[in-house]
């Protein structure tokens, strides 16, 4: 029993003596977080302090939320790489860079040595800047006095996420900041250039003019919606009142008059047999006829009043 215990242990020792030692090393990389506009180049540096001599295994992997992608595996760039990116010495040229290429990194290198194999590995962040497209801009064609108004405008391409900038008749409007100066208490908006709206809690005639939005993030040019008009007109409650007397007025004419007619018997001329039937009939044309007139009338005033 003891001989079995020692021959165990002896055998133990000699494979740890034959195990090759693995020792970590430094890799160092000139940016941890790369930046750059799409459609150029983007570099990932990674280096190492091993003697030109020595045998190097090199290898490029992506970290995303749904695993490990290789990027660079045996000597060869794989996947949405090939053919647009190149070594340079243990780094990375990446030509052409699109928002796809965005994510983290990770450089693997690996070298046999006297004292045995040797590891080390750097990570690498690259962001690709994205220019904002044509933003979409929603501003009412008309609006009452003393109502809440809400314009907006926003575009999603860009990166990072662009700021928002509203022009009236060509002019930018100022946001208000503080309550203490006399331009922040003429100011009767409330601009968010975060979130691309512009409010009015209570709108003017004051308010009346072309608006656009300009959107931007300071990679590339900045876009801009098309002009669009917002009218602010007064309430006209006198012009209200008087509409619904005429309309009023009218319909009562209108019922006067069929029941007029119904009673002189203008809508019974047929047959007895077909009296009953053709007067109800008779009667409830005359009656639509009257609700028309009555609807035109006021749709007529409705759009002469400006309502």
């Amino acid at each position: 029993m003891a001989s079995r215990s020692l021959r165990l242990l002896l055998l133990l020792c000699l494979g740890l003596l034959s195990y090759p030692d693995v020792s970590g090393i430094s890799i160092e990389t000139d940016n941890k977080n790369v930046k750059a506009e799409e459609f150029k180049e983007a570099i990932l540096s990674c280096k190492h302090k091993f003697s030109k001599g020595m045998s190097l295994r090199i290898e490029w992997k992506k970290i995303q939320s749904q695993g490990v992608s290789f990027v660079y595996y045996n000597s060869e760039f794989t996947g949405d790489l090939r053919g647009r990116a190149e070594m340079l010495n243990t780094g990375i040229r990446i030509r052409n860079v699109t928002r796809r290429d965005s994510g983290t990194y990770r450089c693997e290198i690996s070298a046999k040595s006297e004292e045995g194999q040797r590891l080390g590995e750097a990570t690498i962040t690259l962001t690709v800047l994205v220019a904002p497209t044509t933003p979409v801009c929603e501003v009412p064609s008309s609006a009452m006095t003393g109502t809440v108004v809400q314009m907006s405008c926003k575009e999603t391409e860009g990166s990072p996420p662009s700021e928002y900038q509203w022009y009236k008749n060509g002019v930018a409007l100022l946001e208000k900041k503080g309550t203490g100066s006399a331009r922040a208490a003429n100011i009767t908006y409330t601009m968010n250039k975060k979130s691309g709206t512009l409010l009015f809690n209570t709108v003017t005639k004051n308010d009346t003019g072309e608006y656009f939005c300009e959107a931007s993030n300071g990679i590339g040019l900045s876009q801009k919606c098309s002009v669009k008009r917002m009218q602010v007109d007064d309430l006209n409650v006198s012009g209200i009142i008087v509409a619904v007397v005429i309309v009023a007025l009218v319909m009562v004419l209108c019922g006067l008059g069929v029941f007029y007619a119904q009673k002189k018997g203008y809508f019974a001329k047929e047959s007895s047999s077909q009296k009953k039937t053709n007067y109800q009939s008779t009667s409830e044309k005359a009656s639509l006829l009257c609700s028309l007139v009555c609807l035109k009338s006021f749709r007529y005033l409705q759009s002469s009043l400006g309502l």
